[in-house]
């Protein structure tokens, strides 16, 4: 498997890959959008956000390793329901989807990495669901901070 360490200098060798620095508040995918990309963040953070009834909310927040996509949209073609934001000054490397799903088949390192990310987002989704079920919005603000003690 590909070291995380090393991820940078491999990924930065694909000709399919490209690279890109972020100022922070820049809006890479709108709601209502086809996701055609997949990032990797190398450095910074970046969330997941949808409106209702005129309210900002984040769904998630990503951190330097992780996936960023608005995967269903970038899976099933088909519009985005959120929003995806540079929260600071963030470095990424971008992946079209095409190109990402025939790297992952070509590249066994890569595509073990891609799939430990992808349990580890199903073990927060799940965490969250359970969070959302059985905690108040303060307990859940609480956790936050205790996970992500830089997000604020």
């Amino acid at each position: 498997m590909i070291e995380v360490s090393h991820l940078d200098e491999y990924l930065s060798t694909l000709k399919e890959v490209g690279g890109l620095s972020i100022p922070s508040k820049t809006i890479l995918l709108k709601e209502g959008n086809v996701a055609d990309k997949l990032y990797l963040i190398r450095k910074g953070c970046m969330r997941l956000f949808f409106y209702h009834e005129g309210k900002d909310i984040t769904f998630q927040f990503f951190f330097e390793g992780d996936f960023v996509a608005s995967f269903d949209s970038l899976y099933k073609r088909q519009p985005s329901l959120f929003f995806l934001e540079s929260i600071e000054p963030t470095e990424v490397f971008i992946i079209k989807r095409d190109d990402f799903y025939a790297l992952i088949e070509t590249i066994p390192s890569l595509r073990e990495y891609y799939e430990e990310k992808l349990i580890e987002r199903f073990h927060v989704y799940q965490q969250l669901f359970l969070s959302r079920i059985k905690n108040t919005p303060r307990q859940r603000y609480e956790e936050l901070l205790r996970e992500y003690p830089n997000i604020i």
